[in-house]
């Protein structure tokens, strides 16, 4: 008789939780699912976990576990807060991008930081088509643990642009603004200052700086500005 109750329990657990569990993880947002940076893959691991738990035995009290899988998505929420609204919040909690190859040349150094083997690079360098080593002008290993790959001009594919422009070599756009934030150590590998980039944000009818959500700056010395508060028209309703 136990066996049968207990054996009820587990289906009205399942069926009580796995609702719930695609509510949470649905407010939670796509990213928990798509990106999984440190901190996210650990909300996984625990809300599994936890879960797991609940169904596997009927002796755990369902309603804590229903309040445990709440605050779990509540923390969650919480500290992607903390991360938009604090950028040295979101550096301790997620890995720095990281150089692993360079002008074609392997960076050993930095490959040993993240504890990535070359076999891991090359088979990443395959998986995004690319098979000669010294038509890679620029591989980052991603806080997510991808790998972006920026091959040189001439091994790229052909776009319109190129058709009546040419692509020159090192065009590299770098986020010298992050959220209001600038980042002077971006701006000085570019041999430009904070002055210089007020200067320039005045010549545009621009003063404030924490009113950008993002500015890039390419090695045309162009700055590509989005401001926080701007409302796009016509987006395209990408849907399933």
């Amino acid at each position: 008789m136990d066996i049968l109750m207990d054996s009820v329990k587990v289906i009205f657990r399942i069926i009580t939780i796995l609702p719930l569990m695609l509510a949470i993880v649905l407010y939670m947002g796509k990213r928990s699912i798509g990106e999984l940076p440190v901190f996210d893959f650990l909300v996984i691991l625990v809300f599994g976990a936890v879960v797991g738990a609940d169904i596997a035995d009927p002796k755990i009290n369902h309603f804590h576990t229903v309040i445990a899988m709440i605050i779990i998505a509540l923390l969650q929420k919480l500290i992607i807060y903390l991360k938009l609204k604090h950028q040295k919040v979101g550096k301790l909690l997620t890995f720095e991008p990281t150089v692993v190859l360079y002008q074609g040349v392997f960076l050993k150094e930095n490959m040993k930081q993240i504890k990535y083997s070359i076999d891991n690079i090359l088979q990443m360098l395959r998986e995004d088509g690319v098979f000669h080593t010294k038509d890679v002008e620029l591989a980052i290993v991603e806080a997510n643990g991808k790998l972006s790959v920026k091959l040189y001009s001439d091994k790229e594919a052909v776009v319109r642009e190129d058709l009546s422009i040419h692509k020159s070599d090192n065009q590299f756009e770098f986020p010298v603004v992050l959220d209001g934030i600038v980042q002077t150590d971006l701006l000085h590998h570019m041999d430009k200052s904070k002055a210089w980039l007020m200067e320039e944000l005045e010549k545009v009818g621009e003063s404030n700086v924490s009113s950008f959500f993002y500015i890039g700056l390419n090695t045309k010395n162009e700055l590509i500005m989005s401001k926080k508060h701007t409302v796009k028209t016509n987006i395209p309703p990408f849907k399933h």
